[in-house]
């Protein structure tokens, strides 16, 4: 079955995605199984996405039970759970609004859209630049590619969208340097994942927040990846004490589901009034019931809190692992969103830790990233360490 399987994905996808030879089949808690039956833990979690582990029973019922009720209408109508799961995000950030879509790149569509908007509504045409940070990633739509700061992936693109420049991350003075009076936002991620799990220094978010009300523009966040508990607060930006003007979340937020969500402040958020923007299936019922499961159980099991927690005890086994490996030059990241830099390649690693039952990934070429279930407890990650001390 799984050569067949893999021979029919081979033939008939598109081949966009770089896949290991595994097909898995189903998933309970932190725990994977392929269709040959082995068992693996999953430090991956869709890429911080199931945050709650696999086949949460909540997220089952929830989906079951609105599955039999309604799945779907065009939101040219009220729906109960849409206006639910926005009350709770409303309620649980900074926001005035929420718009729904159906992804991360959705919605960082959306706060690109959102930002130029909220400056052609009040008569300056002339702002409408948005200063991106280099080595960032905010998703592979043409808008969100186009504000994305890693030139290998562009590759074959162009032209991109006008109206993107891109400073160094966590360089404050780089940033003011290439602000004016044409641009309308700063847009950044808290840590920058796809990038190599790099955190800013401490300090540089409430500086671009100053910088940001200083000069009259928009803080744009993207916490697709690390948001929804995944660093030990519900969203990463809390660490720093600021709110942004705008946020987007996706990922974690529907713990398997495609949803994405743009959430903003009222001055912002007026600016997408009716037909400014849409989406077939943003919020719709099924999914937006799934969703609120998933951020009810985030809040019910306290799992923001078991992140740092968890979080804290992973990093310090790493930071173990790094004095013990040559290997190992540094472990980077927050809460459960961590990773090794090496000074090697990483795919090696990653091949030989599925052969013993673990699934972690690489980026960057040089980082092992890992982003598990916010249950992962300490005996799996003994597990992890004592594999990684066998194979570094």
């Amino acid at each position: 079955m799984t050569t067949t399987i893999i021979q029919k994905t081979d033939e008939l996808v598109a081949p966009t995605y770089p896949r290991l030879p595994v097909v898995f089949e189903r998933g309970r808690g932190t725990m994977l199984w392929d269709t040959e039956g082995r068992r693996y833990t999953d430090f991956l979690a869709g890429i911080a996405v199931c945050g709650l582990g696999h086949s949460h029973p909540a997220v089952q019922q929830a989906l079951a039970q609105q599955a039999g009720r309604l799945v779907h209408v065009c939101n040219l109508y009220y729906t109960i759970p849409q206006a639910e799961l926005a009350a709770w995000l409303v309620g649980h950030s900074f926001a005035d609004r929420v718009f729904f879509c159906n992804s991360g790149a959705e919605a960082n569509e959306a706060a690109i859209k959102l930002a130029r908007k909220v400056y052609q509504d009040r008569g300056e045409r002339d702002r409408f630049r948005i200063i991106a940070m280099e080595q960032s990633f905010h998703g592979r739509t043409m808008g969100s590619l186009s504000a994305t700061g890693q030139d290998k992936i562009k590759q074959g693109f162009y032209p991109l969208l006008e109206g993107f420049d891109f400073v160094p991350f966590d360089d404050i003075a780089a940033l003011r340097a290439a602000v004016d009076d044409t641009v309308c936002a700063v847009m950044l991620e808290p840590i920058q994942g796809e990038g190599g799990l790099v955190c800013p220094s401490a300090g540089y978010l409430r500086e671009v927040r100053h910088l940001c009300d200083e000069a009259g523009i928009l803080m744009i966040l993207d916490e697709i990846q690390t948001g929804m508990g995944r660093t030990g607060r519900l969203f990463a930006h809390e660490h720093s004490g600021i709110t942004p003007d705008i946020m987007t979340l996706a990922k974690a937020l529907g713990n398997g589901l495609p949803i994405g969500a743009m959430l903003a402040q009222e001055e912002a958020a007026r600016s997408f009034g009716a037909g400014a923007h849409g989406t077939t299936f943003g919020g719709t019922p099924l999914i937006a019931a799934g969703a609120l499961a998933v951020v009810q159980t985030i809040e019910k099991e306290g799992l923001v809190a078991r992140a740092a927690e968890t979080g804290a005890y992973f990093r310090n086994q790493l930071e173990a692992l790094c004095e013990r490996h040559a290997v190992v030059e540094a472990v980077r990241g927050q809460g459960l969103l961590l990773g090794l830099k090496l000074n090697g390649e990483g795919a090696p690693i990653v091949d030989r830790c599925l052969e013993r039952g673990f699934v972690i990934n690489c980026i960057q070429g040089d980082v092992l990233r890992f982003a598990p279930p916010l249950i992962i407890g300490a005996h799996e990650i003994d597990a992890l360490i004592q594999c990684l001390d066998a194979i570094l």
